[in-house]
This record gives structure tokens, sequence and C-alpha cells, in this order.
């Protein structure tokens, strides 16, 4: 672990997400941003070995204390799952809104109330979305001033975090990819 920034590397594992996740074209982001260099998470998160393995990558990076994982939807889900699965914390799925019917739940699980939330997410960009799910995470009462994500597009998500009280960790940036390649 790189003890100056809380991130983890490895240049093989790097190599091989990047070689089956990143795409070049010209993408338009959940923020909005339009970048030449995208993503697709759902292509490591659906191969078993890669998304263990980068699950393991997160495990040092979970904080003492942390008493749930909270996974956002959609991308954050095997994520979280699959750490769930390698340290035995339990997880909570975490919707970008409360149903309206049922139990009318933001966050399926465990109770969270009173409870130290870990988020979970694959990519963070600007850390919009980590930044609302936290918002209303508290509102019910969770405790939450930690994230972890696969990769950091490295476009303002670590400050965003860190303006609304979050810390961010990442297994990768976009540079740690791009220089494995």
């Amino acid at each position: 672990m790189n003890a100056a920034d809380g991130r983890t590397t490895d240049d093989t594992l790097a190599a091989e997400v990047g070689a089956i996740a990143q795409l070049t074209g010209e993408f338009t982001l959940r923020s909005g941003l339009t970048a030449q260099t995208y993503f697709d998470k759902y292509q490591f998160e659906a191969d078993p070995r890669l998304l263990q393995a980068v699950a393991s990558r997160m495990v040092p990076l979970i904080p003492e204390g942390t008493e749930l994982l909270a996974g956002l939807e959609l991308g954050g889900v095997p994520v979280a799952t699959a750490l769930s699965i390698a340290t035995g914390i339990p997880v909570v799925f975490v919707r970008k809104q409360s149903k309206t019917y049922g139990t009318a739940k933001l966050a399926e699980g465990p109770g969270i109330e009173g409870r130290r939330l870990l988020i979970v997410e694959d990519v963070v960009t600007t850390g919009g979305q980590v930044v609302i799910s936290a918002g209303d995470l508290r509102e019910r009462g969770a405790i939450v001033e930690a994230a972890v994500c696969a990769i950091d597009r490295q476009q303002g998500g670590v400050e965003a975090l860190a303006e609304a009280g979050i810390a961010l960790s990442s297994v990768f940036t976009r540079a740690d990819i791009e220089q494995s390649s």
C-alpha cells in the first residue's frame, strides 16, 4: 500500500483490468463530462477472477472500525459483495432513490442507523454520486467517513469527497491503468 495516498497498486492487475475494461472513443460520463477514455467496469466485474483480485486489493484499504460495506447501485454492488465475501463484513445495497413500494428502503440489508459504513464504488470520476449517497445514508443515521473504489478517474472525486468529509481510497487510478498498458 502506498501510505502517502491510501492506494495499493499492482501493475499486472492494472494491465489486466485495463486490457478488458479500458475503451477509447468519445463517451459521456454520468457526471455529464465527455471523455476519450471510458472504463467499462462491468467487464472486470463480470470476470470472477478479476473481481476477486480487485476485491482482495481493497481489503487493506478498509478503515478500522468499518461495520458495513455500502455498495452503490449498480456497479458498486458486485464489488461490495466480493469485498464482503473476502472480509466477512456484512454488506448493504444502496439505491439511488428509496423504493416507493414495499419496505421503501434506500439501503437493503442490515440496519444502518448508528453504524459505520464504508461506501464501495466501482469507478469514481467527480464523486457526485458518492456524495449524494453519503448524504442520503447520513440522513438515515449512518456514519459515513470513507469510500473505496476500484478506479479513480482523477477528475476531482478525491477533492469533492474530502469537502463532504469522506476520505477516498482507490485500488487504481486512471494513470495506474494507462501506465500499465
